[in-house]
């Protein structure tokens, strides 16, 4: 004798609700989300009367120099002896690049002089010298 189910169960996940979910964590995700440019080191920057910006940040990498010596690149702190390096496989990479250096008013003149000869042997020749503008007289 065999015996027939008289109800069977059914298993269904309900998706009405998925979109708001969705939206929800899309918002959640936008408003905490930071977007950060780069902090390289803590570097005060020396002043000029007339400055330029520059044209695009796209192709452009950041070095910075701290008045201890440290050399900073997008971010990683670097030997001197492999500038050279890391900036000719930039160079490689884009041949676009700018380098955009940013060194503390107090750095060495010697230490910034030995980078820029480093940048020339990865012929990385596009450089930007940043600071920051002087108080009007």
């Amino acid at each position: 004798m065999k015996f027939k189910a008289k109800t069977k169960a059914e298993s269904k996940i309900p998706t009405s609700s998925m979109p708001d979910i969705i939206f929800m964590l899309l918002i959640f995700f936008m408003v905490t989300t930071v977007l950060r440019e780069y902090e390289g080191l803590n570097v005060f920057l020396p002043q000029a009367r007339k400055i330029e910006r520059l044209e695009s940040k796209r192709h452009t990498s950041h070095i910075f120099i701290s008045k201890d010596g440290l050399i900073s690149i997008d971010d990683k702190i670097i030997p001197m002896e492999n500038v050279k390096h890391v900036m000719y496989d930039k160079r490689v990479s884009d041949p676009q690049i700018t380098v955009s250096l940013k060194a503390d008013k107090e750095a060495s003149m010697q230490l910034i002089g030995d980078i820029h000869n480093e940048l020339r042997e990865a012929d990385a020749l596009k450089i930007n010298y940043s600071s920051k503008t002087a108080a009007p007289l």
